[in-house]
């Protein structure tokens, strides 16, 4: 009997194990087909202007086009294995994130409504926004419009201190009713999972600072714009990764 428990343990760990790997393999996907998308339409807006209308027939010949695309992974190559590893990192993490919850349902249920979900829907929003002005200042320095560019990665720079401000207004309402990392089993995940990440938006963060401050300097254009498109791969992980992170942790039941 205890035995077969074991095993029944065992299999329910690789079982969501391999449903968070390929959860994040195809949100990372999913992400970078709806970038293109929305960068064709607006492409298409920008041609079109206000006579410009969305209708079923556009968007399947828009999807059609970007799922034909055979274009090579954006920004450098090195970025992509350092993105790669930060998956795995996070996917180990809810990994092992989902199976202490499995043997701790009541626990992780009854502390989870302690969370505020408003401030988790403020933060996606946020992040998903951000994305897209990235997007559209990767879609501005391929046309070489450097005023363009320089707004979008401001406007993204905004969006990621919104997330900053909420999430630190988060933490000082846990940490102020004498809530830490030894508090329980919930809250040691919890307070671990987003600081990673809160790490993580900091970082993307001083890169778009970055890309932005080179930017000025005359350092990126039509011709050259590798960089900007290897930071905007990394902030879209980061983005990928709340987007899985938010209903792991504050919705899901």
């Amino acid at each position: 009997m205890l035995r077969a428990v074991k095993i029944k343990k065992r299999n329910l760990f690789w079982g969501f194990a391999f449903f968070i790997g390929k959860s994040i393999y195809c949100g990372f996907y999913v992400m970078w087909v709806a970038y293109k998308i929305a960068v064709e339409l607006y492409i298409r807006f920008q041609v079109s202007g206000f006579r410009f209308q969305v209708s079923g027939v556009v968007m399947s010949e828009v999807v059609g086009d970007v799922l034909e695309e055979k274009e090579p992974l954006p920004g450098d190559l090195a970025i992509w294995f350092f993105i790669m590893a930060e998956l795995l990192v996070f996917g180990v993490f809810f990994i092992v994130y989902v199976f202490v919850r499995s043997n701790n349902l009541e626990l992780f249920n009854t502390y989870q409504l302690e969370l505020h979900r408003e401030a988790g829907v403020i933060n996606t929003i946020a992040l998903i926004t951000s994305s897209y002005f990235v997007a559209m200042g990767v879609h501005a320095i391929k046309n070489n419009n450097i005023k363009q560019t320089g707004r979008m990665l401001l406007l993204a720079l905004a969006m990621g201190f919104v997330f900053l401000i909420v999430k630190i207004w988060e933490y000082s309402h846990i940490f102020g009713a004498s809530i830490h990392l030894s508090t329980n089993t919930f809250y040691t995940f919890y307070i671990s999972l987003t600081f990673f990440h809160f790490m993580h938006v900091m970082m993307g963060m001083v890169i778009l600072g970055a890309l932005y401050y080179y930017l000025r300097q005359g350092g990126y254009s039509a011709e050259n714009h590798q960089g900007i498109e290897t930071g905007a791969s990394y902030w879209h992980m980061v983005d990928l990764v709340w987007i899985v992170l938010f209903p792991l942790v504050y919705i899901i039941r």
